[in-house]
Formats: C-alpha cells, sequence, structure tokens
C-alpha cells in the first residue's frame, strides 16, 4: 500500500472555487511562521559580524525557531493523518500552542541578546509549556483513535516531545552561568543530544517511515512498521545512557550510548534502504533528507570518537563544536527544507497538475542546488583557508535564500490560480519534476562542483602570502653560471620546534636535487620558504609537507613566511658543499632586504611607506569623529553577573592618523578591541572566533587561570570560549598571545576590560583611553616586524589614531567631576598621562588608590605613569571654561601622536 499525503481532490480534476479550504489556510498560516524564523536566520548569518553571540543566534534561530516550529506544526499533521482525525491539529489549542512556543523562543533569545537571564528563564518555561502540551494533545489523540498500523509514528512524537522539556531546562541552567570546572562542558552536551538526537531526531525517524516511501512514490516497504517499533526502545535506552554518561561520567562512558543510538537508527533505517532501492531518489525532496541523513551518520561517528579519544570533558566541547554545522546545517536543515518543498505543494492543493507545478517551482536547479550546499559545508568543516571557508558559507546562505526565494513564489502563484480557478500547467515536453532525467541531473551536479571550485580558487586566491619573493634559479652558481646536475637527490628532514627549524641549515652536494620534508611539531601554523619562490603550503601542528627545491648550486636562505615568524628566527639555510658554491650574502642580498623593508604581512601593501604619510600636524576630512572615548557604565543591578560576548578576529584596513592607512588585526574590527566592564565577582564567558588568515589567541589579564588551553592559538576558522571569574578591579590588558605577540599587539589586537572597584562612586562623565604605539609598514600593509624588534614606534595614540582628540574633543562642563581611565597596551612604550591645566585629586593604579580627597596632605599629582600593560584611572574636576590638552609626559611621544584635548563649558 502506498501511503497517500495529497490533498482531497487528488484523485480527480481540480474544483475552481473562489477560496482556499480551511485546512490549506491553516497550513499555509502556521508554515509562514518556519519561513519567517529561516529568512530570520539568513538575516542574522549576513550580519553575524555585527551581533553579539553571533554563533548562538545562529544556531538557535534555526533550531529552536524554524526547526521546533515545523516539529510541533507538522508532528501534529502526521499525527492525525495516520489515526485519520485530519482535523485535530487545528483550531484555538493548537493556534495557542504555537504562539506559547514562539513567545518562549523570542524570550530566550532576546535575553541571551541582552544578557537578561530573567527573560532567558520566562521563554524557556514558555516552550518547556508548549511542548508539554503538545505531547499531552498527543497522547489524548492516540486514546482517541482506533489501532492503525503507522499509530507508532505517534509514539514517536509522544517521545520527542517529552524530552525536549528536558533540554531546554539545561540550556537555562548554562544560560545562567557561574557554572565551575567541566560541568558547562557536560551541561552542553547533554543539552545538545536531548535537543538534537531526542526531540529532532525521534520527529525525523518516526516520519521518515511514512513520508519517505511517499516522497520515492512507492510502497511502504514489508515491516517498516515493526522495525519502528523496534528501533524507538534502542533509540530513548542509547540517547539515555549518553546522557547519562555527559552528566555523571568520564567521556569514554558515553560512547556506547551514542553507538547503540546510531545502532537504533539502523534498524529504522534499513526498510528506508529497501524502499530507495526499490525506486531511486529522482527528487529534491528525497535527495536533500538523504543528504541530510548521511551528514547525521558521520556526525555520530565522529561524535563517538571524539568521547573515546579523551578523558577531558573541556577538549570534548572544543571538538564537538566542530560538529554545529554538519549537524545543523548538513542534517537538520537539508532535511527540513526537503520536507518543505515535498509538503508545501501538497498543502497548496488544487489536484495533480497543480502540485506538479508548484513542485516544478521548489525543484528548480535541484542537482546543482544540493551539489553546492553540500559541497560547500564538506569544505567548510574541512581545514580550509579561512577565506575558502567564508566563501562557502556565503554559498551556503545563498542556497537557503533561494528556497525561500522560490518557497514564496511558489506559494504566491499557487494561491494566485486557485483564486482564479486555474492550474499552472507542467511544460509538455520532458518528464515531471520528480523524474528528471539522468543527463539534467549529472548537468546540474556538474554546475554546482563548477560553482563551488571557482568559489575555491577566488578564496584560495584571496588568501596572500606575507612575503614578497624574487624568484632565482636555485641551479645558478654564485658567478651566475649553471651548475652540472649530478642526478642524485638529497633528502633531509626539517622538523619545526617552537619557532626554530631543526636542523637550521643542510648541506647539499653542488648540482644535487633537494626535497626538504618538513614536519611541524609546534603548536601554530608554518611553512618553509625559499628565495627561489620554492615554498610548503602553510601546514598546522602535527601535519607535514614535502618542498623540492630543484638541483641547487649555490647558497639559499629560507624563512617561515608567516607574519613576524622571520623576525624571531625562523630562518634556515641551505650550503652547498663542493664546486658551485657561494655565499648566503651572494645568494640573497636583494630577498634579505624585503624582510626588513616589508617584515611580513598578511596583506599586500602598496609600496609607499605610510610613515613616510605621516604628518603630526595633518588635518583629518571633514566630518571626521574619533572614536567614542564614553565609558559604557557597568550594568545595575546586584549580585555577581555572566558577561558572554563573541570577539571574532578580523583583518580591517583602517585610517589610523590623517592619510595613513594599515592593515590591522583587530578583535570585532576596532584596535583597540570592544570594551568589557563589570565588577568584582562577574563571570566573563568569551567566544574566540578567528575569521583571520593566521593563527591568532587571546589572553585576558583580568582572569587568573591556566594558560594552556583557553590561551591557545586557534588556525582561521577555530573557535574557543575563554571563561574567567574577575576576582580583582582594576583595568586590565586583553591582547593576543600568539608568537611573535609584540607584533600581533603593536598591530592592533588588543583592548580594555574594566572591573570596577567595590563602592566606585558615580562621577558626571567617565572616559577610557587606551596608549598603544604604531610600528608603520607600507601604506595598507601591516606593520613593520623589524622596527617592533628595535622598538622604534613612528607614532603613538590614544584609542587607535593619532591625535584624535584634538579634532573632536572629548566633553566636561565646569564644575564636572571627570573619571579618566587610562590603559597602556605597548607593546613597548609606556605613559605618562597629564592633562595641561588639571590636578588630579584622586589616582587609582594597578588596583589600589595613590590618591584620594580629603587627606590632610591636600596633595594633588600631575601624572599617572604606566608601565606597558598596566593601568589605573584619575579624577578631576575643571573650575574654568576652555580647553585641556591632555598628553604623554614622555614628549616625543607625544609629539608622535599621543595628545588630545578635553574641552570644558
Amino acid at each position: 500500500m502506498t501511503t497517500r499525503l495529497s490533498s482531497p481532490t487528488a484523485n480527480g480534476p481540480a474544483p475552481k472555487p473562489p477560496g482556499r479550504s480551511p485546512r490549506a489556510l491553516w497550513h499555509l498560516g502556521v508554515n509562514a511562521v518556519v519561513v519567517a524564523w529561516l529568512a530570520l536566520f539568513a538575516v542574522v548569518g549576513g550580519a553575524h559580524h555585527f551581533l553579539p553571540h553571533a554563533f548562538w543566534l545562529l544556531v538557535h534561530t534555526l533550531l529552536l525557531g524554524a526547526v521546533t516550529n515545523a516539529v510541533v506544526i507538522w508532528s501534529g499533521h502526521f499525527a492525525a493523518s495516520v489515526l485519520r482525525l485530519p482535523e485535530a491539529n487545528r483550531g484555538a489549542p493548537a493556534a495557542l500552542r504555537l504562539v506559547c512556543l514562539n513567545a518562549g523562543a523570542v524570550a530566550v533569545i532576546g535575553g541571551m541578546f541582552t544578557d537578561r537571564w530573567p527573560v532567558v528563564l520566562v521563554g524557556g518555561c514558555l516552550v518547556a509549556a508548549a511542548v508539554t502540551a503538545h505531547a499531552v494533545w498527543l497522547v489524548r489523540l492516540l486514546r482517541r483513535a482506533l489501532p492503525g498500523r503507522f499509530s507508532m509514528t505517534v509514539r514517536y512524537y509522544t517521545a520527542a516531545a517529552a524530552l525536549l522539556p528536558v533540554g531546554a531546562a539545561l540550556g537555562v541552567v548554562m544560560a545562567r552561568g557561574g557554572l565551575g570546572g567541566d560541568l558547562p562542558e557536560r551541561l552542553l552536551l547533554a543539552h545538545e543530544m536531548i535537543n538534537l538526537l531526542g526531540w529532532v531526531g525521534l520527529t525525523v525517524a518516526g516520519t521518515l517511515i511514512t513520508l519517505w516511501p511517499t516522497m520515492l512514490r512507492t510502497r511502504v516497504a514489508d515491516g517498516a512498521e515493526r522495525a519502528g517499533r523496534r528501533a524507538l526502545p534502542v533509540l530513548l535506552a542509547g540517547l539515555g545512557a549518553a546522557v547519562a554518561a555527559a552528566l555523571l561520567g568520564p567521556p569514554p562512558l558515553a560512547a556506547p550510548g551514542v553507538v547503540v543510538h546510531a545502532a537504533g537508527l539502523v534498524i529504522a533505517g534499513i526498510p528506508w534502504v529497501r524502499e530507495a532501492r526499490a525506486k531511486a531518489p529522482r527528487s529534491f525532496a528525497a535527495w536533500s533528507v538523504a543528504a541530510g541523513s548521511l551528514w547525521l551518520a558521520g556526525s555520530l561517528l565522529v561524535l563517538a570518537g571524539i568521547l573515546l579519544s579523551t578523558t577531558s570533558w573541556i577538549t570534548v566541547g572544543e571538538r564537538t563544536s566542530l560538529l554545529t554545522a554538519p549537524l545543523a546545517a548538513g542534517w537538520i536543515a537539508q532535511v527540513l527544507l526537503g520536507a518543505l518543498g515535498f509538503l508545501v505543494p501538497v498543502v497548496l492543493g488544487g489536484g495533480p497538475t497543480a502540485v506538479r507545478a508548484a513542485t516544478a517551482g521548489l525543484e528548480r536547479a535541484w542537482p546543482a542546488r544540493l551539489t553546492v550546499t553540500n559541497t560547500a559545508l564538506l569544505l567548510c568543516v574541512l581545514p580550509v583557508p579561512s577565506v575558502v571557508r567564508v566563501v562557502c558559507s556565503v554559498l551556503l546562505l545563498v542556497m537557503l535564500l533561494y528556497f525561500l526565494v522560490l518557497l514564496v513564489l511558489t506559494v504566491v502563484r499557487g494561491v494566485r490560480n486557485r483564486r482564479k480557478g486555474t492550474a499552472e500547467p507542467v511544460p509538455a515536453a520532458g518528464p515531471a519534476p520528480a523524474e528528471a532525467p539522468p543527463h539534467r541531473v549529472l548537468g546540474g551536479v556538474a554546475l554546482g562542483l563548477a560553482v563551488v571550485m571557482l568559489a575555491v580558487a577566488g578564496g584560495g586566491a584571496a588568501d596572500v602570502r606575507s612575503l614578497p619573493i624574487l624568484e632565482r634559479s636555485a641551479a645558478a652558481s654564485a658567478d651566475g653560471g649553471e651548475v652540472a646536475p649530478t642526478g642524485r637527490t638529497t633528502t633531509v628532514e626539517v622538523t619545526v620546534r617552537d619557532m626554530r627549524f631543526s636542523p637550521a641549515s643542510v648541506d647539499v652536494p653542488a648540482g644535487d636535487r633537494l626535497v626538504i620534508e618538513l614536519r611541524n611539531t609546534g603548536t601554530d601554523t608554518h611553512d618553509l620558504v625559499l628565495e627561489t619562490g620554492a615554498r610548503t603550503d602553510r601546514i598546522a601542528p602535527g601535519k607535514r609537507a614535502t618542498l623540492d627545491a630543484g638541483v641547487v648550486g649555490r647558497d639559499l636562505d629560507g624563512w617561515c613566511s608567516v607574519v613576524g615568524h622571520r623576525q624571531m628566527g625562523m630562518v634556515f639555510g641551505v650550503r652547498v658543499t663542493g664546486d658551485g658554491g657561494g655565499t648566503a650574502s651572494e645568494g640573497s642580498e636583494e630577498s634579505g632586504e624585503s624582510a626588513h623593508d616589508h617584515g611580513g604581512t598578511a596583506s599586500e601593501g602598496t609600496g609607499e611607506s605610510a610613515a613616510d604619510a605621516f604628518d603630526p600636524m595633518a588635518e583629518p576630512a571633514d566630518g571626521f569623529t574619533a572614536r567614542d572615548a564614553r565609558l559604557p557604565p557597568a550594568a545595575e543591578g546586584s549580585g555577581p553577573r555572566v558577561h558572554r560576548r563573541t570577539l571574532t578576529v578580523k583583518e580591517a584596513e583602517a585610517e589610523v592618523a590623517p592619510g595613513v592607512r594599515q592593515t590591522l588585526w583587530t578583535f570585532d574590527g576596532t584596535a583597540p578591541g570592544p570594551v568589557l566592564r563589570g565588577r568584582v565577582g562577574d563571570t566573563f564567558e568569551i567566544t574566540l572566533v578567528n575569521d583571520g588568515t593566521i593563527g591568532h589567541s587571546v589572553d585576558f589579564h583580568a582572569g587568573a587561570l591556566a594558560p594552556d588551553e583557553p590561551m591557545r592559538t586557534i588556525q582561521p576558522g577555530e573557535s574557543l570560549t575563554y571563561r574567567f571569574e574577575a576576582t580583582r578591579s582594576g583595568v586590565w590588558m586583553y591582547h593576543c598571545s600568539t608568537m611573535p605577540m609584540s607584533l600581533h599587539i603593536a598591530n592592533g589586537m588588543f583592548g580594555a576590560v574594566v572591573i570596577d572597584p567595590p563602592g566606585l562612586p558615580g562621577v558626571d562623565r567617565e572616559y577610557l583611553l587606551v596608549q598603544s604605539e604604531f610600528y608603520l609598514g607600507e601604506q595598507n600593509g601591516t606593520a613593520d616586524a623589524g622596527k617592533v624588534n628595535a622598538k622604534e614606534p613612528d607614532m603613538v595614540a590614544f584609542n587607535g589614531y593619532a591625535g584624535q582628540y584634538d579634532h573632536d574633543p572629548l566633553t566636561a562642563r565646569t564644575g564636572e567631576r571627570v573619571r579618566i581611565w587610562v590603559l597602556t597596551a605597548g607593546p613597548n612604550v609606556p605613559s605618562a598621562f597629564h592633562v595641561v591645566g588639571g590636578q588630579f585629586d584622586t589616582v587609582f593604579r594597578e588596583g589600589a588608590y595613590d590618591l584620594r580627597p580629603g587627606g590632610a596632605e591636600r596633595g594633588g599629582a600631575q601624572v599617572l605613569d604606566l608601565a606597558p600593560a598596566s593601568g589605573g584611572f584619575v579624577e578631576l574636576a575643571l573650575p574654568e571654561a576652555g580647553d585641556y590638552p591632555f598628553v604623554t609626559h614622555i614628549m616625543s611621544d607625544a609629539e608622535r601622536g599621543a595628545h588630545g584635548v578635553l574641552r570644558v563649558r
């Protein structure tokens, strides 16, 4: 028997009603909610660089918003259909459940977005209440109905709905924060398994018992219901064991539960394989669901491997984050879009011709779309350059938007045709959309692969290397002649240890072909470049690469081209023995010069020196606005708070003085990075995302914890979560701690965390100034590593732009109390902060007051002197109107740009 999910008119010509049936109107209305959440997901994906908690928002707009609504809507529809109570899934109770669910989802997302945990709690309760009411309705529906062949499907839905409130409760607990040890990682894994494998996974498994053969247009395989009945307890037992181990045991104990759960899916899926063998998938819907199932299988296999390979839950948390994209985009999103692609035309109805026409509208170019989606997603989870990963992410977003556009157009066209009483015919030429000929499918696959290949090629080309190289043949001897090849090959193994090549040089007989086997045993990405232009790819820690230098007739110099690594001593030499050898200086004079001039840059400069363009007296363009130096107030309320923030590493071209442009490495696109503020006892949970082209890290001085894991270097495309408690007050620096640290800080990777001293009194104005120096490279290039090493800054600035507050002053009124926090980010130069014409009556430096009003001495202070990476604040009140310059009283640095104006009116 074939299970039909068609409209009542599917067996005859479509009538011409003036409007739509209540059933169709209901489905169009509720599924518009799913489409709205998918559209919001696309918006968040496009704007994620500008949003706090961006990764969390992406996951939850998709899963909590779109997928949870789809699960409630379609599980209700299928339950009513298989129990032959089609009118049961409509009306006020069903609408109220959806309203409650969406209000809760909005509250959860809004509460996290604004860091208001009580709002998250209320939202979580609303979501749990809506899904619990859905579960109760399913049980009551099951009791009302007569026994049916596929009533097992409803039992899957009931079990899934019973699990979601548990997963929601774990999510609310995590949102509260304040969890110690490895408890956050344990709760997160349990939360994800319950929600993904339980709430979503059981619903999908129960639905596919009948939906999968319907998509294939074939009979339900014999034994499918029996397989589903046997699989459900196995699925629940495996999930329960995995969750219990996650909460109570070490990681390896959770792996058997994952394996048992996967075995349950195999039991349920055997009939699905038989059905696919009886009639192969030939539509977007079927192939999308099939591709999603493969992503689920692969993810479960990887998850079991992760759990078995470590005893640390913190390590598990870091590694399982790599499964988010395969599970969310690969499995769940593809199953959801496939289901919508099949079911929406059925809901639109209008007879077989209208259903085929709607299906044709949704399946335009489906082989190419599925190929692009899955190939791009595969590249996103592989160790590719970050630019390639970004391009592939954009492709995934475009594919989602394309589907949404097709969906809206199909619905609008279907409604219009029904109102006119007509159906848009399928073109007579060619088969129905579900029966696309093989050559068309293969052509679409080829087109999809070509699109991804072009994107990858473009992304790879954008990942430019850091040093220009003047190529010269290795076979040329020192006097310019060609050496005679010997026909022999010299193969050497070179190991990267910390920031050195070992051995640092190798001897090669003149005329031999040289092959270098490079092995990276360090903790950062490295490569090896020879002055001839021969080079390895950049290789991650633990990886290997081979460099074929060709026939060698002269001495050669080599280095690591990752920015700053050459200046830190990562150099390599090839020394030729026998006739034809030359000297290192003869062979590498030109390339050695470029090393000092350019220092290794992560982006291409213009060739013009930015230092030559710097004029301390230059005026910025009209309409110039300085960086806002006002310090955001600490959050109100009593008791410790949890501050969650995502910092994204970005390479940003910026003007740092009038007419002077540099490509900075930044946290969230600005240097200094975002200001964080809290109180003693607050917890900070910072997620670092590396969208740059080289490895980066972050070190928060405001926290005290072992640096091994949270401060480790992460490669492009990776992320980590850094959690610390602020136990002491002060203005604390945070910065990139990847070597060479001085260069990473000099190129913009620093910021401030302000932790208020207990009882800090209010003031009328509060500002933050972060002093740093610039070692200018080329225009639009990065900092000159040679100048950094020599401690020869070209420019010193407050808040990342020389002299900006001369042109857009800080402001105050006469008699107002002004507090100015100062942090010296360095990396090399101290500060002596001074306000010309003002006297400080309060000085707080490195966690303690040096001066407070009311002392018997009636003393004051003229300067706040700070070493690199130290900070504090001063307070003063200015009795007269006027312009009060502020400077570092290391006057040569003030003349390099570390000055501004406090304008008092």
